[in-house]
């Protein structure tokens, strides 16, 4: 069941757009952030709310890959894996992680600290490689740089 607060935010948001199901991501995003992570309960709840099939609705949750259809960490690291990334040392800074959390990608540290994802493109080509922990940004990556910014994080 939606809560009255995410109610509220859906419903601001909904009317900023001429087609109610267009704030769709909107509302996903906002129970997101409540929740951690959208269950199948929530899925069918901002459907309902939304006037759209479930069915609908999971096919926008799941073609967004900052949508988490599973519980994940408190720090979500998004790995750029795009062949920038990738020609700039992305796959040192995969192994540092690897072995550092102890996680692969799609999996979550024991005490739930990270999760790690992979990103097909952070649009950051030019400072390669990078990542992304939350809504922070990370360019120009060195293992050095890597440990004291993992650091950071609670």
């Amino acid at each position: 069941m939606l809560t009255p607060e995410e109610i509220e935010e859906i419903e601001h948001e909904a009317a900023l757009v001429p087609v109610r199901r267009a704030a769709c991501i909107e509302a996903l995003k906002i129970v997101q952030q409540r929740r951690g992570y959208i269950s199948d309960e929530s899925l069918r709840d901002i459907a309902e709310h939304m006037g759209m099939s479930v069915e609908d609705l999971d096919s926008v949750a799941t073609f967004y890959n900052l949508v988490f259809r599973r519980p994940v960490g408190r720090n979500v690291i998004l790995l750029c894996d795009s062949i920038s990334c990738y020609v700039m040392g992305y796959e040192k800074i995969y192994e540092y992680i690897r072995e550092r959390l102890q996680i692969g990608f799609g999996e979550t540290t024991r005490d739930g600290r990270f999760t790690l994802l992979p990103n097909c493109c952070l649009g950051t080509c030019d400072h390669a490689p990078a990542l992304m922990i939350n809504n922070e940004l990370y360019r120009d990556l060195t293992t050095e740089r890597l440990n004291e910014i993992l650091t950071e994080y609670k």
